[in-house]
């Protein structure tokens, strides 16, 4: 650049500061390039910060109640118990929780019995797969794990026999 600094002594109260000044024009492309650098850093920063959360913009809606679950499913490969909901009421799988399995078993009538984590893992609303790695219940910190997908339950009841699911 060539642009060089220049130092002074200055003598205050019997004590002597040196400083050093930059000329103008140096001092006027920094504070361009610091301004160019702080706008850059927010962009990346807004950016970044979509990126993390996802596109998904609508909050997801804490549990439903136990009254509006339609069904259970346990996936034994991933020791899940998954629950499906009805939000609105009309009988369609519209909400999908799934809970860590630690342990199951059979009760004495042959009814399976699962002992899960408190709190769901994963979620499936409104086409948006969400991860909840602290299983702490829906707070605000859970994250979008995939987008555009749906819980598929043919998955697990991949079958219909004499016009009835399995």
């Amino acid at each position: 650049m060539g642009t060089v600094p220049w130092t002074f002594l200055i003598a205050v109260g019997g004590h002597a500061r040196m400083h050093v000044h930059y000329r103008a024009p140096y001092c006027r492309m920094n504070m361009k390039m610091a301004r160019r650098l702080f706008s850059v850093l927010l962009l990346s920063s807004v950016l970044y910060g979509m990126s993390s959360v996802g596109w998904a913009m609508d909050g997801l809606p804490v549990e439903p109640d136990v009254g509006t679950r339609l069904d259970e499913l346990y996936d034994h490969e991933a020791r899940l118990f998954i629950s499906l909901y009805s939000l609105e009421g009309d009988g369609r799988v519209d909400y999908v929780t799934a809970r860590v399995v630690y342990d199951h078993a059979r009760s004495a009538y042959g009814n399976p019995v699962y002992r899960t984590e408190a709190q769901p893992l994963f979620y499936w609303w409104n086409h948006t797969m969400w991860n909840d790695p602290e299983q702490d219940g829906v707070n605000g910190n859970e994250r979008v794990y995939q987008e555009n997908t749906d819980f598929d339950i043919l998955r697990y009841k991949p079958c219909r026999f004499n016009g009835q699911a399995c």
